[in-house]
This record gives C-alpha cells, structure tokens and sequence, in this order.
C-alpha cells in the first residue's frame, strides 16, 4: 500500500527548473597550465577572477605554469631523517660522549 507521500524519492531542491532557478553561471575562461612531464590541465575561470602563476597538475601532482617552454621545476623533496640524524646535526660527538657519560654516573649514582 503506498504511504501517500508524494514527494518521495526527491530531495530538497531537486526540480527540472535547472538554470532558471539557479541563476545565470558567471562566464568562464579555460587556462592551460603544463608542468614539467609535459601534462596539460585546462582548468576553468571565471573571467573576472584572478589567474594563479602555477596550478597543481592532477596527473603527476608537480606545479604547472602557462609557459609550455618553461613549466617550473618539479619541487625537490629531501629525503626522510631519523631522531638519530636529526640529534648529530645539533651535536658533536664530544658533546654526545659527556652526555653519555653524565647519564652513566647518574645510573651508577655517582652524582
């Protein structure tokens, strides 16, 4: 037996009004961006909104700019350091052997 609800299925909003009842789209521009693998990406704009320089290419993730002869240099990624490589750039191993050496006497209770 039905329930009576006559709107059922249909979401708020939902109509075939389509673009009459949303309002005019603002007038859009495509954009080439490449980046350096060569990819192109056409993103759209509104006209009176403001370019960016580089946009990310959803290919290969690198940056893209508008020159196809020059696209920016894909960013250089450092390598991942351990708390190990991180404590011999603060310290010398002068300064690692009195620390060792402060925390062995407090150990053995000497301090």
């Amino acid at each position: 037996m039905a329930s009576g609800n006559a709107i059922r299925g249909s979401r708020v909003g939902a109509g075939p009004m389509g673009e009459a009842e949303r309002g005019e789209s603002a007038p859009r521009v495509r954009v080439s961006f490449w980046c350096a693998n060569g990819h192109e990406t056409q993103p759209s704009f509104a006209t009176d909104a403001q370019i960016p320089d580089t946009w990310d290419c959803p290919r290969c993730g690198f940056p893209a700019g508008q020159d196809r002869d020059n696209p920016p240099a894909p960013p250089r990624t450092e390598p991942y350091k351990t708390h190990l490589a991180y404590v011999r750039e603060r310290r010398s191993d002068a300064d690692g052997e009195a620390i060792l050496a402060e925390a062995l006497a407090k150990l053995r209770g000497e301090i």
